[in-house]
């Protein structure tokens, strides 16, 4: 009988051991019920990573994982989930690291739901992967090299059609701090180039051209239509404009719907483009599928006005219509160290601003601009990670305060000219430090340990209590949409996983441009009474609509992330539609799976399935601490949040400062939305049972003595 149409998942998981040289296939079919993406990478680090492997170790896994909806069609199905064991924390527990750009689509369309990396090879290889002709490939020529070279070098071997993702002299340094890079500039950090450079692993090369089977391909280009007709916004879903507009009853500077008239790509093909009537139709608005691509410019949002004169277009990953990926074009930049030609977005577009606090010259405007691209470019290059903007922080503050000069040799000290160039506020010295991080042969390299590491090493533990460090956890992470994101919601969410959280689901709706009675109303329609949200610095005590705000928020980014689709513009809570009072669609992730798989999931049960796929973690976390008690040993939040700004109280208008006690209810009230236990945030026998399918878990769990 022939095979039965597997719809979404393409069927197979690769494995490709580069200790064995073996290469071979899995049904995808038992991790279904983890969907995909982070829930089926985090799946297999369960199964068969064991705790405390070293994660530099033949025994640890590298997994690149897509999702059902990757390559279907569907609008910002573009992202990819990498899972490892962290190189940078403590513990070194089970990661997730993400990405945009092709490689997911890539490899979906060569077959593959999965690729799994296990063991190590003896010199330096490539994985190429063409449809089902995958073989491990001699890399010498590309070891050494940054990433542009070695992807210029491995397309013209493997085909321009290929998307080639590699790492730089960072990972294959081992420098904790390192990443993956595809597609020029989308990265993936966590330090999984490390991880691939433990395995002397330099790139993924992968070309596809086989089809995806979907159940109903009429309904996916309806709902696509639909989707880009009433309900998206811009770059994290921001749907009013930055600036007032005829078409719109609100406007909102932070918006990141930013286009306007006489907002320019001054570099555009064909001369200069307004952002303000792109295509002579005037200012791109809601009901128009054509201009949607024109909201955001995100070069000039992140980097200053400055921007527009060298910005080419606004580019995307795989199936975006949204565009928040800023290319730009700087022909000074290579003569410094950089690139000419630039892409990215968010943090990794402006690391000289953000880490340059040293010199005693504010860098501004036109320098401040060449510079940032020049250190961007730069790090893409090197595979470099900062940690969501934590590297920039930490050298910014250990040469300000003199900790580094204390602990970096004399001969280091000397050969960098730092008195000499740091009083002539030279920009090049940061360039150069950048370099030598990567490198990871000297003391000065520990800043691309991580402040886990480099703060002990050091004798500098109190600046993970300062305001300035950005550090939310102990265990090394920064704040990624914390506090300041609705007070006790971004705060726990920063907690619950063992990086910066990257949950863009509140922070969406926190900065999307209505005014606040507008989004209370949402509030109450979504998270059952308008106390689930407050204004901007007028923060009120926990309450259970909080709770239910943050367990949406944590499950709805794993949904996305296992599905995949790009957390940065969903969830659809609100639209730009007034007809529609604003409201947006939050049934579109299940329309979208059910018309791709041919199944009948509602909301709430892919809502339940991405809670399961979260208690999953937790147990991974659980079973790599070989602790239970995660609420004082995992969630722990650092001392800045309750001690900054002394003068004011919790819950006084105008600070986020939060209040001890009331943040350990918000870990109950959050840990009894996911069923876990409440005193000690773990989940239990019962958790796993209800949650169905996880008895391999529970008694993993229960022979190590966890649950």
């Amino acid at each position: 009988m022939p095979e039965a149409t597997s719809y979404g998942w393409a069927g197979k998981i690769l494995r490709v051991n580069l200790s064995t040289g073996a290469i071979s296939t899995q049904p995808t079919e038992p991790y279904k019920q983890y969907i995909g993406g982070m829930g089926l990478a985090n799946k297999i680090m369960f199964d068969e990573v064991p705790a405390g492997t070293d994660p530099l170790s033949a025994e640890n896994k590298l997994i690149i994982a897509v999702g059902p909806l990757t390559a279907t069609g569907v609008p910002l199905a573009g992202r990819t989930t990498l899972a490892s064991l962290s190189t940078f924390s403590k513990d070194y527990l089970v990661v997730d690291a993400h990405c945009g750009g092709m490689i997911g689509a890539q490899i979906k369309y060569a077959g593959y739901d999965a690729i799994v990396i296990e063991g190590a090879a003896s010199k330096p290889v490539y994985i190429a992967i063409h449809d089902d002709n995958v073989s491990i490939k001699d890399a010498d020529m590309v070891w050494g090299l940054g990433t542009r070279a070695t992807t210029e070098t491995l397309n013209l071997i493997e085909g321009l059609e290929s998307c080639v993702a590699a790492i730089g002299p960072a990972g294959e340094n081992l420098l904790p701090y390192s990443c993956l890079i595809n597609s020029r500039n989308h990265s993936a950090g966590a330090g999984v180039g490390a991880v691939l450079g433990s395995k002397m692993c330099k790139a993924i090369v992968v070309q596809g051209t086989q089809s995806i089977a979907v159940a109903d391909p009429q309904a996916i280009a309806d709902l696509s239509d639909y989707m880009l007709r009433d309900i998206i916004g811009s770059n994290n879903n921001h749907v009013m404009p930055s600036t007032q507009q005829a078409w719109a009853e609100y406007y909102s500077k932070g918006s990141r719907w930013t286009s306007q008239p006489g907002l320019f790509w001054g570099l555009a093909e064909g001369g200069p483009l307004d952002t303000g009537d792109p295509i002579g139709t005037g200012v791109p608005k809601p009901q128009e599928l054509n201009t949607v691509g024109y909201r955001c410019m995100k070069s000039t949002f992140d980097l200053g006005a400055e921007a527009a004169a060298y910005t080419v277009k606004m580019d995307g990953c795989h199936s975006c219509p949204i565009h928040c990926f800023a290319d730009l074009r700087m022909e000074e930049a290579p003569a410094l160290g950089g690139y000419e030609a630039a892409g990215n977005t968010c943090v990794a577009q402006n690391p000289f601003t953000r880490g340059s606090g040293f010199y005693e010259k504010e860098f501004k405007g036109e320098e401040a601009l060449l510079w940032n691209t020049v250190a961007s470019t730069l790090m893409d290059d090197l595979g470099l990670w900062c940690n969501y903007g934590q590297l920039y922080a930490d050298i910014s503050h250990t040469i300000s305060k003199g900790i580094l000069k204390n602990h970096i040799s004399a001969e280091e000290w000397k050969e960098l000219r730092f008195d000499e160039r740091r009083a002539a506020n030279d920009p090049q010295l940061f360039v150069d430090i950048l370099r030598r991080i990567a490198q990871n042969n000297s003391e000065l390299a520990y800043l691309g340990h991580g402040p886990y590491t480099w703060c002990a090493r050091w004798d500098d533990a109190s600046w993970f209590d300062t305001t300035e460090s950005h550090l939310i956890s102990y265990r090394g992470w920064p704040v990624h949409h914390a506090i300041e994101c609705f007070g006790q919601v971004g705060g726990v969410c920063n907690m619950m996983f063992n990086r910066d959280d990257m949950v863009h689901s509140a922070v969406n709706f926190q900065g999307c441009g209505l005014p606040f009675n507008v989004l209370q109303d949402l509030a109450e329609k979504v998270w059952g009474d308008k106390s689930a949200i407050d204004d901007r610095l007028k923060y009120t005590p926990m309450n259970p609509y909080k709770a239910k705000f943050t367990w949406w928020s944590l499950v709805t980014d794993v949904l996305h992330d296992s599905l995949t689709l790009c957390n940065w513009v969903w969830p659809m809570t609100m639209s730009p539609t007034k007809s529609r009072n604003y409201e947006g669609d939050l049934d579109l992730e299940a329309k979208f799976y059910n018309a791709v798989t041919g199944e009948n999931k509602t909301t709430d049960e892919l809502y339940q399935a991405a809670s399961k796929i979260m208690t999953l973690q937790r147990c991974n976390t659980m079973r790599g601490m070989g602790s239970r008690d995660l609420r004082s040993e995992h969630d722990v939040i650092t001392e800045w949040v309750f001690t900054k700004q002394p003068e004011l109280r919790p819950f006084e208008e105008g600070t986020d400062k939060m209040d001890r006690a009331d943040f350990q209810l918000a870990l109950t009230m959050v840990y009894q939305e996911f069923g876990w236990d409440e005193k000690l945030g773990c989940p239990t026998a019962a958790t796993l049972d209800a949650l169905g399918g996880m008895e391999d878990v529970k008694a993993n769990l229960q022979e190590a003595g966890l649950l």
